[in-house]
């Protein structure tokens, strides 16, 4: 492997380290949160990468369910899976609290999160779930217990997994012979297309292109078969996978999708150093926003305290003094702090435009099921700060 750096993101928390007011003032473990680009693979991942232990586990604040748009997505994929593949058995990689597993009889199901606060939610309403991290082992485990599975789903988990090699050997030991893998994650372009360096934390390790999980693939004899474009996290693809001896016909959208990202450019270097440039100038626009509107005494709040909104606030140094606080309906994260900037959370009961001018949208890519929930704000005069693809008030 051969990669080479070229955004620096300065000193990070980690993402979704929330503070109590207990450890409030105790020194937070940080790190240097650099991206390189590996010329051999074509893969863009972190250069710093820790403990899955120390970043998964029961603490995890993150739930599935708790967004209109990823219950709707999940359910919509459920159907068009029962109806194209009609699977005996599927397993989840990343179940998290269970909003894609529970379109599902019970006793086709099988889900792996590592994290137990949230993997004991679905097992609750008995679900076969698992609170193990994904490993040959344990795929090895669930194979002498459930035979081979016919779909394996993975949203947004595989790029938090620093060992590839373990993750696609495990999939081959249970996926069936006809099964299908279907890997959905933010997509490269869309990043870079939009400017949206937040998707780069800790717990992301990669964000994938189409070319660099093709390189991936063909070692363990996986080949892409479909490419949906999704909205979702900013510009997500869904990537149907087949075993190469499956005879099923490749869809146009895989060699659509790679012309795209070849002509963009994602196999240069050069490219990455244009969009380090463009990161940096969003910086530097974004600080000027807030200090003009802190210069005219704007109330200014934050809404979603999510991992990507960490990212942007240390990056950016906009702190407490900048946002008054933020609002978010996750309640692992209320009553508590934003990571390195110390930005007070608290639970969401809905937006007073008498106290509030300004908005900093954290959750930016749940945007338009924001401003439909938000729409009294907006009528109000109330306005939106969002940093992609460059930074503006809308």
């Amino acid at each position: 492997m051969k990669k080479t750096n070229f955004l620096d993101l300065g000193n990070q928390p980690f993402a979704n380290n929330y503070l109590t007011k207990k450890n409030l003032f105790k020194k937070e473990k940080k790190y240097r949160l650099k991206v390189c680009f590996d010329s051999l693979t074509k893969l863009v991942s972190i250069e710093k990468i820790f403990s899955s232990k120390l970043m998964f586990n029961n603490t995890y604040p993150y739930r599935s369910s708790m967004s209109k748009t990823m219950i709707k997505s999940f359910k919509e994929l459920s159907k068009l899976i029962d109806k194209k593949f009609k699977p005996k058995k599927i397993l989840e990689i990343g179940s998290n609290d269970g909003a894609f597993i529970k379109n599902f009889k019970k006793n086709k199901t099988i889900g792996v999160e590592p994290c137990a606060n949230v993997e004991k939610i679905t097992k609750k309403l008995n679900y076969n779930t698992y609170p193990e991290y994904w490993s040959k082992k344990l795929s090895r485990k669930l194979f002498k217990k459930f035979g081979e599975v016919d779909v394996i789903y993975s949203a947004n988990t595989i790029s938090h997994i620093k060992n590839l090699d373990e993750v696609f050997k495990g999939i081959n030991l249970i996926l069936s012979e006809k099964g299908i893998l279907i890997l959905e994650d933010p997509s490269l372009l869309e990043c870079l297309k939009r400017n949206t360096y937040d998707q780069f934390y800790n717990e992301h390790i990669y964000v994938f292109s189409t070319i660099g999980l093709e390189n991936v693939l063909k070692k363990y004899n996986l080949k892409i078969f479909k490419i949906d474009k999704l909205d979702i996290h900013g510009g997500s693809n869904r990537y149907f996978i087949k075993r190469k001896s499956n005879p099923k016909k490749i869809h146009k959208s895989v060699a659509q999708q790679r012309k795209a990202e070849i002509s963009y450019g994602l196999k240069n270097y050069k490219t990455y150093k244009k969009f380090a440039s463009r990161v940096k100038r969003s910086r530097k626009m974004l600080k000027n926003i807030f200090k003009k509107l802190k210069n005219k005494n704007k109330t200014i709040i934050g809404y979603g305290a999510t991992a990507k909104s960490t990212t942007i606030l240390n990056y950016c140094n906009i702190n407490n003094k900048t946002i008054d606080f933020f609002l978010d309906t996750t309640i692992d994260k209320q009553n508590k702090y934003t990571p390195g900037t110390k930005i007070p959370i608290l639970k969401y009961l809905g937006i007073d435009r008498n106290k509030i001018d300004y908005i900093f949208l954290g959750a930016w890519n749940f945007k338009n099921e924001i401003f439909k929930k938000e729409k009294k704000f907006i009528k109000n005069g109330g306005k939106f700060i969002i940093h992609t693809p460059y930074p503006k008030i809308i």
